[in-house]
């Protein structure tokens, strides 16, 4: 008889089986609603969590219900070696699903790798398709590399490959469809998000509202409810023959806090149960003091206990003060 799956289920009996792991705080971008100009502050690499240490905590994480691993970063790709650690927690029991959410600098050179790994999906920034504009966003002339990147991933045969655009009223959202039609001609699934205050940079950013949005280009395109592949927010629609979706990620205008399923656990340890929250557990304590798995897996489901019922952007946007790259994509 198969021994039955064991679940996380945190105090308002939500089922926690996603987690994102950020393998480091760097990035080679400096995109205007996440990271401010001249920023240095980042966690030294003394600090971070060794391949060892990852693999075991998340062994931890697969044993007490967590089947879903999304790595991210800041930008992960810099982190070095980072298709062996890819492989090394495919072959953790219980986790069925890798994927990666990155900005595509570095995708061309590492794409067939994380393939093999075990990386099953990808998701890539893009903010825009206008070299000019894209490098405003992102501080950084590079749009033929992300691009190229994107194509590698392609070629590799990773699918779905999700294009996560941030819409920034005034700076972007003029391109909305233009990136419809991207991703029709190339097979890619769209995702529309919304911008969250967190740090000075994410509320600064000019926030826009998508539902407008989702209206037309359900009634433009015919848009009929859809489901893509993926443990995470995004509320998916589909042109009728089933080859494009769009989802829409939007933590501000409908929220889906009631059906969140994921925790954070930064490259320094420390789990963060919510975007919007302050609670938080360190872990890179107990794993450099000799816990044993079991300790681990009871510290685990401790910290599963702090995840709030949802997170107060609307009432109190000055809150979080960390920015989103110090929490993990």
């Amino acid at each position: 008889m198969d021994k039955p799956a064991l679940t996380l289920t945190d105090r308002f009996g939500r089922r926690i089986e996603y987690l994102r792991l950020s393998v480091t705080d760097r990035c080679d971008l400096r995109c205007t609603y996440c990271l401010p100009k001249g920023f240095k502050d980042f966690e030294e690499p003394e600090h971070w969590l060794t391949f060892d240490e990852i693999e075991r905590l998340l062994g931890a994480f697969a044993r007490v219900g967590v089947n879903r691993i999304r790595l991210t970063g800041g930008e992960p790709l810099l982190r070095r070696n980072l298709p062996e650690l890819a492989a090394r927690l495919h072959r953790l029991p219980g986790i069925r699903d890798i994927s990666l959410s990155t900005n595509a600098t570095q995708l061309s050179k590492y794409a067939g790798a994380l393939k093999n790994a075990g990386v099953a999906r990808i998701n890539v920034s893009l903010d825009s398709l206008k070299r000019e504009r894209f490098a405003r966003i992102a501080g950084r002339d590079c749009l033929d590399r992300v691009i190229a990147g994107l194509m590698a991933a392609k070629e590799a045969g990773f699918t779905p490959i999700k294009i996560n655009m941030v819409a920034l009223s005034g700076v972007n959202d003029d391109e909305i469809d233009d990136m419809v039609e991207f991703c029709m001609a190339h097979g890619f699934v769209l995702r529309l998000i919304e911008t969250m205050p967190m740090g000075v940079t994410g509320r600064n950013a000019a926030y826009f509202d998508l539902q407008p949005v989702k209206r037309r280009l359900q009634e433009k395109f015919d848009l009929v409810e859809g489901v893509v592949p993926g443990g995470g927010p995004a509320r998916y629609l589909q042109t009728p023959d089933g080859k494009f979706s769009v989802g829409f990620i939007t933590p501000i205008s409908q929220h889906f806090c009631a059906t969140c399923n994921r925790v954070r656990l930064v490259v320094d340890g420390t789990l963060f149960m919510c975007l919007g929250q302050n609670e938080k557990f360190e872990f890179r304590p107990l794993l450099r003091a000799g816990a044993r798995d079991a300790d681990l897996e009871t510290a685990i489901r401790t910290a599963i206990e702090l995840k709030p019922e949802r997170h107060e952007f609307h009432e109190t946007p000055q809150k979080i003060v960390r920015f989103m790259s110090a929490t993990g994509g």
